[in-house]
């Protein structure tokens, strides 16, 4: 069952890089006692993610650290190095934590995955946004499929 507002983050890890290296970020250490906005595309270097999703969190991330955000978090269903080479390919690097689910274990725990089998691309996330304030979701955005609007970093930063 999906997750809802209301509810607590589920126990878990992401993998991410630190100086280079592999490191685990558990999502205790992410959510507990902050304000985050989670942020999930199907895949990195995907033309919606890529051309849009990404690059606009990118662009307002100022702006959303300005109304109290402590962290931007973009996960995606990918290995830690693509997550880390596509962040630092559209400018992420010091404005959005990129997060990797290589398993889609977290994305399952959320009740979010999604079959991306008919286009060749396995199991994946959907495309959502979560706000998060000490642990619990406060606000919850989940796109239609092909869909680009209730996640984007306008509809986020009307949230907040």
């Amino acid at each position: 069952m999906p997750v809802k507002v209301g509810d607590r983050m589920p126990h878990g890890s992401f993998a991410v890089l630190e100086n280079g290296e592999l490191a685990t970020l558990s999502a205790s250490s992410l959510f507990d006692n902050r304000k985050v906005v989670f942020v999930s595309v199907p895949g990195a270097f995907t033309p919606t993610c890529s051309m849009h999703h990404l690059p606009g969190l990118v662009a307002r991330a100022d702006e959303m650290l300005a109304k109290g955000v402590d962290t931007i978090a973009c996960m995606a269903v990918n290995d830690v190095y693509v997550m880390s080479a596509w962040g630092s390919h559209l400018g992420a690097d010091g404005k959005i934590l990129m997060l990797a689910d290589g398993e889609a274990e977290y994305t399952g725990k959320l009740g979010m995955l999604l079959d991306g089998h008919r286009l060749g691309l396995g199991t994946r996330g959907q495309r959502f946004a979560l706000i998060v304030e000490d642990g619990v979701i406060v606000h919850k955005a989940v796109e239609e499929p092909a869909c680009f609007d209730v996640t984007k970093a306008e509809s986020i930063l009307a949230a907040l």
